[in-house]
């Protein structure tokens, strides 16, 4: 199974665990994405397993997972 990278995991648990802690109307439907994001990207079927796993995943992460940052355009092609 490929496994997202440490930074975008750690993007979509803080802002899926931000939207909860708001709990307003209009952020249910972007919350709900996020847990389907979520649950994709960990192969879990529950968003509360799904977090579980990505909490895991991120604490045996490498500290040499650097932060992703905006494309700059001179990323060499996957397919090149």
């Amino acid at each position: 199974m490929l496994m997202p990278h440490p930074a975008v995991l750690r993007t979509l648990v803080d802002e899926y665990t931000a939207l909860m802690e708001n709990g307003s109307a209009e952020n249910q439907a972007q919350a709900r994405d996020l847990a389907y994001t979520l649950c994709v990207s960990t192969g879990e079927r529950d968003v509360r397993h799904a977090l579980e796993t990505a909490r895991q995943w991120l604490e045996a992460a490498s500290p040499t997972d650097a932060p992703m940052g905006p494309p700059t355009g001179n990323e060499p092609h996957a397919y090149a």
